[in-house]
């Protein structure tokens, strides 16, 4: 993985010292708070419901052990212990004094790390698959792109003050696990007419208040011409982009009031102009970095321990959910699920971000990933090992055999933290979990992706969970509209909204009847729910959500 060299390092130092200052002079009054507030987001500092959020960037998802640790140690000394990972790839601390700002970020550049541009009206962290470099159906190791686009991106100074907000996610494999088509630029690796790799590109898809999904701006973009051509398009949006309204100013909406077609002519005819002044620099960082990407050395033994140990009903539930396929046939890929039953999605503990540091270090060749869908992946695991790193993971809380069930829940953090959140999320999301592990249904129900927001901000991604629950205020009381059928992946559709929504002591008892009106309904176990929706349509989950409607319109 890429590690700073001297020019990142004294670029961060030189930002800790500046925010430092900051900081001095806001808390001794020299500063106002609204003079104060964007030079805290250019810093990844939010002043939410109760206290500072302080976000921290882990670019495209990948970690080290060390790293690990240290965010461990920034969670003890000053935060209340724990940190929420989040459905960019992120870390947020919600609990820091102003005070001690400073001295998290020293901490942060002590490991290479750090929190800029995980706000503000610029590029922010670039987002990628969280099996990268690990995946069975891979075509090629992304997180070296999304390396070159994150060098490129910090600081650009034609492109700190967009618009509005600009996300990047990047994939090397076909099948999407970076839900490409619902950022602002999506990269999805596909192959050209010669077998060469290259990259299919999607532009203004978006969630939040008005969702979009990403449209083809071109089929096929060679690799050498992805900085270029990124770059071409952030300057047509920069110039198009409304500023008038923040509520219009994302490139989704450009691209809708201009049109794809016009998009894409401005576009191409940008990159012409740019692309000769590249002059090649960017393809010899990009070989520099790629080095720095080089797969581990993988180890040539035995599976018999991880074979032998599928007797077991407890590891064999957990490898069926847990495990996904891995480039090497004796290895797998580890999903450690931060959603044990009745606890807050995405929150690990300073002694659980510890253990899995340990686990990396000893079985995983140095490598931690963070997903979008708030869990933590130990990407090159030898099957000899998995039986400990199970029992290890077992022991401090972190064994749940959940993964793509219901229990998997995204949830944003909703009224518990944020200041723009409208309702509740965490709570919803632990009473589904408690509900469904008592029914002991999960495992029989399969795949189903649950998705919670408690805003139209849409940070829970509800508009394409297989059910998504929207939290909105009505007339002071919580409100929790439905939406079904929507679609993170390369098939990505948006959820249609169910109908009127419900309490929140509804909620819980209206999830539970679309699930046994699936399980009614399928027409085998193997019929996944989203499968059963698309060919079923709304109508009988319509039904099962509104029972009173049915029997009216039969009298």
């Amino acid at each position: 993985m890429y590690s700073y060299n001297e020019f990142d390092e004294a670029f961060v130092r030189e930002r800790v010292a500046q925010f430092s200052q900051q900081v001095a002079r806001r808390i001794d009054g020299s500063l106002t708070e609204d003079e104060f507030k964007p030079l805290r987001l250019m810093n990844g500092l939010y002043l939410q419901l109760h206290a500072y959020m302080l976000r921290v960037a882990i670019p495209y998802g990948t970690l080290n052990p060390n790293q690990m640790r240290q965010l461990a140690h920034i969670a003890e000394t000053w935060d209340k212990g724990y940190g929420h990972f989040t459905t960019r790839q992120n870390i947020q601390f919600n609990w820091p004094l102003l005070k001690d700002v400073p001295a998290m970020l020293s901490a942060l550049a002590d490991v290479g790390m750090h929190a800029i541009q995980t706000s503000g009206n610029c590029v922010r962290n670039v987002t990628s698959d969280h099996f990268a470099g690990a995946a069975a159906d891979e075509i090629e190791d992304p997180r070296p792109y999304a390396e070159l686009l994150r060098q490129w991106s910090t600081d650009h100074p034609e492109f700190s003050f967009l618009p509005r907000k600009f996300k990047i996610a990047i994939t090397g494999a076909p099948n999407d696990r970076a839900v490409t088509k619902a950022h602002d630029i999506g990269l999805r690796m596909v192959r050209g007419p010669k077998g060469q790799p290259g990259f299919e590109v999607l532009v203004g898809g978006g969630l939040g208040r008005t969702p979009m999904i990403g449209q083809v701006v071109r089929e096929f973009l060679p690799i050498e011409d992805l900085l270029p051509y990124t770059e071409a398009i952030l300057s047509v949006y920069n110039l198009l982009g409304r500023r008038d309204n923040k509520y219009k100013a994302r490139i989704k909406i450009t691209v809708h009031e201009t049109g794809l077609d016009e998009i894409r002519r401005l576009v191409e005819e940008r990159f012409a102009e740019i692309r000769p002044t590249f002059h090649g620099h960017d393809q010899d960082l990009l070989e520099d970095i790629r080095a720095a990407f080089a797969p581990p050395a993988f180890r040539n033994a035995p599976t018999d321990a991880h074979d032998a140990a599928l007797a077991d009903p407890v590891y064999r539930a957990w490898a069926d959910t847990n495990l996904a396929a891995h480039r090497n046939a004796q290895y797998a890929i580890v999903t450690i699920s931060l959603k044990k039953h009745g606890e807050t999605p995405g929150d690990a503990t300073a002694d659980q971000m510890r253990l899995m540091a340990d686990l990396a270090e000893r079985y995983g060749h140095g490598e931690l990933r963070i997903s979008h869908e708030q869990n933590v992946i130990l990407p090159h695991v030898h099957k000899a090992d998995l039986p400990a790193v199970h029992a290890a993971l077992r022991g401090a809380g972190l064994g749940t055999a959940n993964i793509g069930l219901i229990s998997d829940m995204i949830a944003c953090p909703g009224m518990d933290y944020c200041a723009l959140a409208t309702a509740r999320s965490i709570p919803v999301a632990q009473d589904i979990a408690t509900r469904f592990d008592e029914l002991k249904l999960e495992h029989d129900v399969g795949p189903l992706k649950i998705k919670i927001s408690g805003c139209i901000n849409a940070c829970g991604h509800h508009h394409v969970g297989h059910i998504g629950i929207l939290g909105l205020d009505r007339a002071g009381v919580e409100n929790y509209q439905i939406t079904l059928g929507g679609d993170g992946t390369e098939t990505a559709v948006i959820g249609e909204r169910a109908g009127p929504g419900f309490a929140y002591d509804e909620i819980v008892p209206a999830i539970e009847r679309l699930v046994q009106a699936y399980l009614k309904n399928r027409e085998a176990p193997e019929e996944t729910f989203l499968e059963a929706y698309r060919r079923l349509g709304l109508g009988p989950f319509k039904a099962a959500l509104y029972p009173a409607e049915g029997k009216q319109d039969a009298a």
